[in-house]
């Protein structure tokens, strides 16, 4: 076998030893207006459990210093304080007196254990791959309408063409159109959840046509697999048929965010174009030509890749990281102890440092759609005829702005660690999504809202001030006419009760019916007094003017 042959050999004989990948896909919630005011979200999502395998859990770090693992404090301390309280709550003493309780994450996390494994079959005539579920969590944020779903699967001993294909198939919410077959459109034929013991819970519909084309004919909305909705109960499709008090919406494309550790045989064997197929896996089809003329190929190395542990020295962990923002992948040589070690190695970094960089990020990018999703929705609601929409438009933007205050003191970072490589994931990933951008963005819609709501009550206010002028001007002609004359002109006083009482009556209405009427009419008269005080009108346009203000045309 010639040397070309060899080297053409080892591309296509590439073995993935070990595989891990974290599923985040961000929901925006969505309750019912009689459940809204009863609680949090995660604790509506608590109270309707009723045999649902949710469990909640504070988070993996123990009371029990014994437990406590080393792992669990490289994570913490490879963050900065103020993040540190964000993900784990706030420093706690021995001695907690009942003014010093120790504070909680805003991270409200449910776990559920009843899914051991998950089966793919990528294509209709694949062999099916079975992935094991090592996590499959819930995360709910205090003050933010979202929640995010953490799907974990590892596989061992897997063909990298086959990672490939998982990478590009699995993770995808509906099928994006059919083929002549019938067969769903990019998405795995057939994903199937199966229970410790083999069974299958429940397993994708993408072959279903007629049920996403009717469900999207009827509601505008797109309809998600049956598998991903089995996940997800107690939560439910917003627009669905389904019962359920906390329901969802997709925010994004169906595409899920994924971060990706892949442990490969001579991972520096491998060819540019297979290092471009393996960053962009999530978007590239597997079986389509390099796009080369497009600039995310071009410029691949210079957009996508961290290199600062992509090195030939022996000693060193051999690490490359490739960030697109809604994919993270790290791979590295499974020959490596060191890139395979799940206590201090790579991959217990991939899976918890850089998995929260990941988190973090997402979170603030679905965060910041949600508050411009709930602007959208209030503008869109906006009658200004009707006072009762004003009034919801005004609290509905109100609670917004607040909101959106506290989640740029409570959640938004533009620094997370001291650590450079995972500072740099982080910026990385941060502006492939775009998020500073479209923080600035949210905060400008937000200010024109809040200047909207301001000039409103300032055009209010003027409104108030021009009828008491009118009014105190009306008053002040009446208060110098009585005042000319003495108070009682007329002998109101002098006689009987029932005189005096009709008359004071009398009085009262008349008064009181003149108010309202300048009250009504305030807008005219101020008309009026400002063609008053204008010298260059003629005492016919002044009479006009006043004609006009007292209701003659």
């Amino acid at each position: 076998m010639s040397a070309e042959d060899t080297t053409q050999s080892e591309h296509c004989d590439h073995r993935v030893r070990l595989f891990h990948a974290n599923l985040v896909w961000p929901l925006q919630l969505v309750t019912k207006s009689s459940t809204e005011r009863s609680g949090h979200h995660w604790e509506i999502f608590d109270a309707n459990q009723k045999g649902q395998p949710w469990q909640r859990i504070d988070d993996e770090f123990t009371d029990d210093p014994a437990e406590f693992k080393e792992r669990h404090y490289r994570e913490f301390v490879s963050f900065l304080p103020y993040v540190q309280r964000f993900l784990y709550g706030e420093g706690r003493s021995r001695q907690n007196s009942a003014d010093d309780q120790p504070g909680n994450s805003p991270i409200h996390v449910f776990r559920r254990k009843d899914i051991d494994r998950v089966r793919l079959t990528l294509t209709m005539d694949a062999t099916p791959v079975e992935l094991e579920v090592v996590h499959l969590d819930l995360y709910f944020f205090h003050d933010l309408d979202l929640v995010l779903l953490n799907l974990e699967v590892r596989g061992h001993d897997l063909p990298l063409d086959t990672v490939r294909d998982i990478l590009f198939r699995f993770g995808r919410a509906y099928p994006s159109g059919w083929e002549e077959s019938g067969a769903g459109l990019h998405n795995a034929h057939r994903a199937e959840w199966l229970s410790a013991d083999g069974t299958v819970i429940a397993r994708s519909d993408a072959d279903h046509r007629d049920k996403y084309l009717g469900f999207v004919c009827a509601h505008r909305s797109p309809c998600i697999s049956d598998h991903w909705a089995y996940l997800l109960r107690p939560l439910v499709l917003a627009h669905s048929d389904e019962p359920g008090d906390l329901r969802f919406r997709l925010i994004e494309y169906h595409r899920m965010p994924m971060t990706v550790f892949i442990a490969l045989e001579k991972p520096r064997t491998l060819r540019r174009e297979d290092w471009v197929r393996i960053g962009l896996a999530t978007t590239l089809h597997p079986c389509e030509p390099l796009p080369t003329n497009d600039p995310s190929v071009i410029e691949f190395e210079s957009r996508y890749c961290q290199d600062r542990y992509w090195s030939t020295a022996p000693e060193g962990p051999s690490t490359r990281f490739i960030c697109t923002g809604n994919s993270l992948t790290v791979v590295g040589d499974a020959a490596s102890s060191f890139f395979a070690d799940s206590e201090r190695g790579v991959l217990t970094q991939f899976r918890h440092q850089y998995f929260l960089v990941f988190l973090i990020t997402h979170l603030h990018r679905a965060a910041l759609l949600v508050f411009s999703e709930i602007l959208v929705g209030a503008v869109n609601d906006l009658d200004i005829r009707h006072e009762s929409s004003v009034r919801r438009f005004k609290r509905r933007i109100r609670a917004n702005f607040e909101t959106f205050l506290r989640f740029t003191h409570r959640y938004w970072f533009h620094e997370i660690s001291e650590r450079p490589h995972v500072q740099s994931v982080f910026r990385l990933c941060a502006s492939h999504l775009r998020n500073d951008a479209l923080y600035d963005e949210v905060r400008d819609e937000m200010r024109e809202m809040s200047h909207y709501l301001d000039s409103d009550t300032q055009r209010r206010q003027n409104n108030t001030v021009v009828r008491l002028t009118v009014i105190t001007i009306l008053g002040l002609i009446a208060t110098v006419t009585t005042g000319y004359f003495g108070m009682n002109i007329i002998p109101f006083g002098e006689g009987t009760a029932s005189e005096r009482l009709t008359h004071g009556v009398l009085a009262t209405s008349i008064f009181v019916g003149l108010v309202l009427f300048a009250v009504a009419r305030s807008r005219r008269l101020s008309e009026f007094l400002e063609a008053m005080a204008d010298e260059k009108l003629g005492v016919g346009t002044k009479f006009r003017v006043l004609l006009r203000a007292l209701g003659s045309k």
